[in-house]
């Protein structure tokens, strides 16, 4: 999400706060979700601070087991690098080879993890990858001149976006080596940010300055859209049980929220200026990112009730 413009890729003002797309919408989805005005979630925080000589730039999925992935800055050299962090604290940071930028977005219980690197030569292409151990596996989108991958559920479902011509992105389900493209019509731009065990996939889609939430099943969209957006809404999470996070857009910022049943409720963390939701797991365990001030920021897992 840090990188320079190119025509082919995602451009950076579609991406705003941890991996979510800001887009004027043209089409409305065929089945809108009842609003409700939202609550807020009771939730238990557990905080967490970037290692020595780091600053957050997102924090993303979660797994089972508690690790938590995303992406770092060097604060020397202003490399964006992908980390994960154990449930016990410590964090391993990754760079991709020859990249010269690399996310982690999701995790699965299985210790994979799903992200993306951009090539650090020209043009600087975007390629997907998934990372067990020390075990690298590319993944690229047949023929696509940018490949992301966002999320890997416990079982290898993965999804993720490719480029589909200069100015069109679609997105990906990806299942024992098929692909199954994800794309809602006449949008410019849709991004599968996570997917289940069950093949249910939710993220965004968008056309312009607004983006809208959605979930996908089995070829069919329905739409997911915080009542308090003004720019829009982007998921970025779903559990086995159908639990959705994901966040109401602002010009500059995110604020997350949790969905299930029809129901919205906010995440807020009491002091800070907003909250960021990146992912949840199978055991509702949420992960994102506080921002205290908008230069301060700490990753954190909560359990919401």
């Amino acid at each position: 999400m840090i990188h320079s413009d190119r025509s082919a890729e995602i451009p950076r003002d579609l991406m705003l706060q941890s991996r979510f797309v800001s887009a004027l919408i043209i089409t409305l989805l065929a089945f809108s979700v009842a609003l409700h005005a939202a609550q807020t979630a009771s939730c238990t925080f557990t905080t967490f601070a970037a290692p020595a000589g780091y600053t957050f730039s997102e924090v993303n999925g979660v797994s089972d087991d508690g690790t938590v992935v995303g992406q770092l800055v060097d604060n020397k050299t202003l490399q964006f690098v992908a980390f994960s962090r154990a449930a016990g604290g410590a964090f391993t940071v990754y760079s991709a080879p020859k990249s010269s930028t690399t996310w982690l977005y999701g995790s699965s219980a299985v210790g994979v993890n799903a992200g993306s690197y951009e090539d650090s030569g020209y043009p600087g292409h975007m390629h997907g990858f998934t990372l067990q151990g020390s075990q690298f596996t590319a993944v690229n989108y047949p023929k696509a001149d940018n490949t992301w991958l966002f999320d890997v559920s416990q079982i290898g479902n993965a999804s993720g976006s490719f480029s589909a011509g200069a100015s069109v992105t679609k997105g990906f389900m990806l299942v024992n080596g098929k692909y199954t493209t994800i794309a809602y019509p006449n949008a410019l731009v849709t991004n599968a940010w996570a997917v289940n065990d069950n093949g249910e996939v939710v993220g965004s889609y968008a056309s312009g300055a607004v983006s809208n939430g959605f979930a996908w099943q089995n070829g069919k969209f329905t739409a997911i859209n915080d009542p308090g957006k003004k720019y829009g809404t982007a998921l970025s999470g779903v559990n086995n049980s159908g639990v959705i996070v994901g966040n109401r857009l602002s010009a500059d910022n995110a604020f997350g929220f949790i969905y299930e049943n029809g129901v919205f409720e906010n995440i807020v963390y009491s002091g800070a200026k907003y909250a960021i939701a990146g992912g949840i797991n199978n055991n509702g365990l949420i992960s994102g990112q506080i921002y205290l001030t908008a230069s301060n920021s700490l990753g954190y897992t909560a359990v919401c009730r």
